[in-house]
Formats: C-alpha cells, structure tokens, sequence
C-alpha cells in the first residue's frame, strides 16, 4: 500500500492559543457529566461552576491579547482560525456576557426552583461557537462555529417547558434560523466554486490576482448575496429579523439577555471579517447593500419599537436598530479608496462590546421587575412605580437606558459616536444624519420606560397587572444585583473615561493574514 495514503500529518496546533476554547469546553463536559452523576448541587453552585468557566477563558484571552501585543497577529490550526486583537476583543466580550448572565440566571432558576446544570452548558457551548465564528478563517469552519451556536440558543429559548411561548420562540427561532443557516451555506458553495477556496485569506488573494474583463462575477456575487442574507438573519437585519421579537419575548429573560449580547455580537462580528478579508476587493458591490440594509434597519427598528406596549418586544426592535448602528461601521469600512476606512472596524468592536454590557444588564432588570412565576407581564404597566418600590434599581435602569439612547457621559454615547464618526469620516453623510435622526426616534422608546418608572403611579396600572407587579417591593438577589452594578459600572466608566477602551482598539485593524 502506498505510504503517502497511510500517512496523515495534522496541522501544527499552538494549544496555548486555543486555551479559551478548551477552558469552556471542559467548563461545559463538567458540568453536564458531573452534575448528570452526582446528586442535586447546592443552590447556586450550577451557575458558579459557569461563572469561573467563563472567568478562566477571560484570564487566558488577556494572556493571549498581550502575547498578540507583543508578537503580532497570526493564523491558527493550519490557517483555520485568526489570533488577533479584533478576535480577542470579541471573544472577552461574548465570555463576559456568559459570566454575567450566568450570575442573573442563577437567581432565576432559584426563583422557579428549576436550577438545573444545563442551562449553563449551553451558555458554554454557545460561548464555544460564539469564539469560532469571531476567529474563522475558513468559511466551513465558520459554519460549524455557526452550528454550534445557534443550536444552543435554540435549545435555550425553548428551555422553559413551562410556557408554551418559550416553546414557540424555540420553534420559530429554529425553523427561521435553519433557513438562514441554508443560504449562508449555499453562498459559502457558490463561492468556492468562483475562488477554489473557502478561506478567506486566499479567496482575497485570488479575487485580487485577476480581472475579469467584460465583469462577469455572476456566480461570486450571488455566493456573496446569499452569504449576506444568512448572516442577516442571525444579525436581525431589516427585513431578515420577523423571528427577533417573538423569541425576545417568548424565551426567559435571562436568555434573551444572552441571545441579543453573545449571539448577535458572534454574528455581527464574523460577517465583518467575511466581507473584509476575503471581498474587499468586491467592496463596490456589496458596500451599496450594506448602505441599504442599515438605513432600513434603523429606521424600522427605531419606529416599529415606538409602537410597542411590551418592554422586551420594545428592547427586541431596539436590538434591531442596534444592528443597523453597528452596520453603519460596516459601510465606512467598505470605502477602501479612503484613509479612514479603519475607523468603521475599530468602531463596530467598540460598539459590540459596550453594547453586550447594555443589554445584559438591562434584561437583567425587566428579570428582576417581572416577578410572576410564567415570566409574563412585561407590559409597560410592570414598570409603573418602579421609582418607588426600588429606587435604586429605577436609576440603574435609567442610566441603562440613558446609555442606550446614546446620552453623553454613558457608554453608549462613544459608540454612537464611534460608528458616525466613521460615517463621516469617509464621506458617507447621507447614512451618518440617518442613523443620528432615528437615534433621535429611538430615545423616545426608553424615555416611554422612564416615564412609566418614575412618573407613573401603580394605582392607575392596568387591572390586567397583578398586585405583586405593580406594588411589591422588587428584591433584587446578590448575583443578579452584581451583574447589574457590573454593568452599570462599564457603562459610567467608560462614558466617563473612553480612552480606558479606546487605547486598546489602536491595532484593531491589523487582522491576521499569515
């Protein structure tokens, strides 16, 4: 037998570089077999267990951003997965909204008397798909970190098997998202039939090595479209995002907080590494699209959320209108001819990580406020006399919403104005005074919760609203309250102090090649 069929030599694998996938997935494997082994844990001891998972693989992606620092970016296991600051900052991110969320999730399954060990191995194994899809080199290897994520989330909005909402949102989010899952996977076909490649250093490499004259891209550019819809999707994109409110308000809370940090910061971040490292060349056709689908993303996301009379559907259209901010760096980074275009890459990274902060810790509250056992009533009117049974927590919920409003002195204020700034800086005004009005519009969905905290009284709350809703004082455990100060602290102090964030975004833009 020939020997050159016997012989398989496998890809060189740095193991330190791959350590933050390694510590949650033996995070996730301990979890399922020690606690499917071994008798119920004491409360709180599931959520623990992520809590440090998630903190472990946080201590090794800092350890592995300095060695980057100093060393340089670099491809991994065989040119499938990218060592770089723009990979590592996400992946922080997406491991901290695990941490974070895991501390809010285990004051509620407490609440429910349901704490169980596999809610929290989903969070890693989404964690897991969330990091190889921020790193992908290789468009398969990106739809098996897509895969996997998605799968997990679908399993966790369906976690509550005593609601039939959650049971609906886990179907919807399922059947849409494997349609999504389709497209992306033919357009992934169509290109490797234009390029020979599925990655994405080499697909550049071949779309720059020749010109095809008269222009005759037909095949490339719908294996582009239907990438682009896939990742729509996921990202929730106008008019790709239907499936976005329903699972936002069918699925428990804590995991919707997961869903909109860790997997739409997954998403978003993998489909600007797609479209800037293997098409800049075709930036002229798919810039225009990119154009269009944020204009309609921030307008219907900022004015269908005025319509809303649930908070959770409000913050799923808010989501929405996020997505088309972070699209708006997109667009300025698809201006090759211009000197700014890195402004839009160091923008979208500021702006995921500042927002997972946002969101978790604003569901965090609507986990808190919403205190009926069916995890229903999230109308406006639970909120009423918010001010007044807890104050404190009506002002982190303000400063929250302040932030995602994009008022100065909060966080959110340096994303906005991270993500316009690109606009204008490489001459896209027409995007930049779109998403400037309809951050306008969009404060008016959180001034509508501020009012009905601290304006509205409870004795005019709907009668629909039970009693426990609308005048019980909101007790907020020690994790969930945490996780809240946690992110009301980000927010403050990077409001207050951009440059602690903005120093780490200077080689942001140096994405590994080689």
């Amino acid at each position: 037998m020939n020997s050159d069929l016997t012989t398989f030599a496998g890809p060189a694998i740095d193991w330190f570089a791959v350590s933050p996938l390694i510590a949650l997935l033996a995070g996730a494997l301990l979890l399922l077999l020690v606690g499917s082994l071994t008798p119920q844990w004491p409360r709180g001891w599931y959520g623990i267990a992520s809590v440090i998972t998630a903190s472990v693989a946080i201590v090794f992606l800092i350890l592995l951003w300095r060695d980057v620092t100093n060393s340089g970016p670099k491809l991994l296991v065989g040119g499938a997965l990218a060592l770089d600051h723009f990979a590592l900052l996400a992946s922080i991110a997406i491991c901290s909204s695990v941490l974070l969320v895991s501390l809010v999730t285990s004051d509620y399954l407490a609440r429910e008397n349901s704490d169980l060990p596999e809610i929290y191995s989903l969070y890693l194994t989404t964690a897991i798909g969330g990091l190889v899809m921020v790193a992908a080199n290789d468009l398969v290897v990106l739809f098996l970190g897509l895969e996997t994520l998605s799968l997990s989330l679908y399993l966790l909005a369906a976690s509550n098997r005593k609601r039939t909402e959650s049971q609906e949102a886990g179907l919807k989010y399922f059947i849409l998202g494997g349609f999504a899952s389709a497209f992306f996977l033919y357009g992934v076909a169509l290109t490797y039939g234009a390029t020979g490649s599925t990655r994405l250093v080499d697909i550049n490499v071949v779309l720059n090595a020749y010109i095809s004259v008269p222009r005759n891209d037909t095949l490339l550019l719908v294996g582009i479209g239907l990438m682009l819809v896939g990742f729509a999707f996921k990202v929730s994109l106008v008019p790709f995002h239907a499936w976005t409110p329903d699972v936002y308000q069918g699925a428990p809370t804590p995991v919707t907080a997961f869903i909109a940090s860790s997997g739409k910061i997954a998403a978003l971040v993998a489909l600007v590494r797609v479209f800037i490292t293997a098409f800049p060349s075709r930036a002229d056709d798919w810039g225009p699209v990119v154009f269009v689908l944020s204009a309609l993303t921030l307008v219907v996301g900022s004015v269908v959320a005025i319509v809303q009379v649930d908070v959770k559907r409000m913050l799923a259209y808010s989501s929405v209108s996020h997505a088309g901010f972070i699209l708006v760096g997109l667009e300025a980074a698809s201006h090759r001819s211009s000197a700014d275009a890195g402004d839009g890459l160091i923008a979208i990274a500021v702006y995921v990580v500042l927002y997972a902060a946002l969101v978790v810790g604003t569901f965090s509250i609507v986990t808190l406020v919403v205190r009926d056992s069916s995890d229903d009533g999230t109308t406006l009117d639970a909120f009423k006399g918010l001010a007044k049974r807890r104050p404190q927590l009506a002002l982190a919920m303000t400063v929250l919403l302040l932030a995602q409003a994009g008022v100065p002195m909060t966080s959110g204020f340096v994303a906005k104005f991270a993500v316009i700034q690109a606009a204008v800086a490489v001459g896209s005004y027409k995007l930049a005074v779109i998403a400037m009005i309809c951050a306008v519009i969009a404060a008016f969905v959180y001034l509508r919760i501020m009012v009905s905290m601290w304006i509205s009284d409870t004795t005019t709350s709907d009668s629909t609203i039970s009693d426990a809703t609308t005048s019980e004082t909101v007790e907020v455990p020690v994790f969930t309250g945490a996780a809240i100060t946690i992110a009301v602290a980000i927010t403050l102090v990077i409001g207050f102090f951009p440059s602690l964030l903005l120093d780490l975004t200077t080689n942001l833009t140096q994405l590994a090649s080689k």
